[in-house]
């Protein structure tokens, strides 16, 4: 069976210290097959971390396989800090099959500003759920979330449908020189630019860049209360040391930048398939053939660009005390040089 008690739950089970071990720790965080726990199983698997948490005895006998499985059960849907179960959409295990469906839409319906619109506003409306859910512990009145919401949502919509129409009307500056004799013999120069559309291929990434741009405005939108008041650091044993405004701002980067590379395998291998299948004309047979492809492409390309581009920085991130504010510093002088903090998702 194991010794359970030399098991701790509140460090993940993998080495954290290496990208592998960070790698396998989020491919079990954001596996979709979480998504089919009933609550009842939720539930259970929150009672045995908890009761393993304060050393008391399970209601029967487990091994240490079972009780990561049940850890792992928790974390995909219980926030690690707050303990609050997160909403199902918001959960990391939703991220591939929502992502799947939003960000393939996006790279297939690209060309008209009403369907830019609309699934920009999809997908920044989901991002902006999934950001708050899986925020670090910092609570956000509504009115700050709504506030938020509004100024990530319209700075991606405004940048998609910018980027879309610059890309479907842009003109390459060539140089045309007309020249005419007038009755003065002299010579008028005229200059003219004529208008030169983009390659197709161009338009399918405008998506990406509006993402990319998105994310910078969204997630530290959303993360505006952790900005200015800080969030929780802890020392090795899981203790609360206090509240740090430069741990907030290191996880709100690292967040941003994964996120970004986490878009980036889908949102620029499906437009290069998807231009080059339109090119020889199969998206002709049938209009169902193109959103298909496009969706199922992403989809796939997601199941291992999530949890790999997560991988890039811990979950609970270590942090220098030399960079931390005097105050934390201070209180735990000569005692650690390397603090925790929990990133967010």
């Amino acid at each position: 069976m194991g010794d359970l008690g030399s098991v701790n739950l509140d460090r993940p089970r993998w080495d954290q210290s290496t990208y592998l071990g960070r790698a396998k720790h989020f491919f079990s965080v954001t596996n979709p097959l979480n998504l089919l726990y009933s609550s009842k199983e939720l539930e259970t698997a929150r009672e045995i971390v908890e009761r393993h948490r304060r050393h008391e005895p399970q209601e029967k006998p487990l091994t240490v396989d079972e009780l990561w499985k049940a850890k792992t059960v928790y974390d995909s849907a219980y926030h690690p800090i707050t303990g609050e179960k997160v909403f199902i959409l918001g959960r990391m295990s939703a991220q591939v099959p929502c992502n799947m469906i939003v960000t393939g839409s996006m790279m297939v319906f690209y060309k008209t500003t009403p369907a830019v619109v609309f699934w920009q506003w999809v997908n920044q409306s989901f991002n902006a759920l999934v950001n708050y859910c899986n925020r670090s512990d910092a609570a956000m009145p509504i009115s700050q979330i709504a506030s938020s919401y509004v100024i990530a949502t319209t700075g991606a919509v405004g940048t998609a449908v910018a980027l879309n129409r610059a890309v479907q009307g842009s003109t390459r500056k060539q140089l045309s020189i007309l020249a005419r004799r007038c009755s003065t013999g002299l010579r008028k120069v005229f200059y003219k630019f004529p208008s030169v559309r983009m390659p197709p291929i161009v338009g399918r990434f405008v998506p990406f860049a509006a993402v990319a741009a998105a994310n910078c405005v969204n997630i530290p939108a959303m993360r505006k209360a952790e900005l200015q008041d800080g969030i929780k650091v802890f020392d090795e044993n899981n203790n609360v040391i206090g509240q740090s405004k430069v741990a907030a701002k290191e996880a709100t980067i690292s967040v941003v930048i994964s996120r970004i590379i986490m878009a980036a395998p889908s949102m620029a291998l499906t437009p290069i398939v998807m231009n080059s299948m339109e090119k020889k004309g199969i998206f002709k047979k049938s209009r169902f053939i193109a959103p298909l492809t496009g969706i199922g492409l992403t989809g796939i390309v997601l199941t291992f660009a999530t949890p790999l581009a997560c991988a890039l920085f811990a979950q609970m991130a270590p942090i220098d005390v030399s960079k931390l504010e005097p105050e934390i510093q201070e209180k735990v002088k000569n005692k650690t040089q390397v603090l925790y903090y929990n990133k967010g998702l």
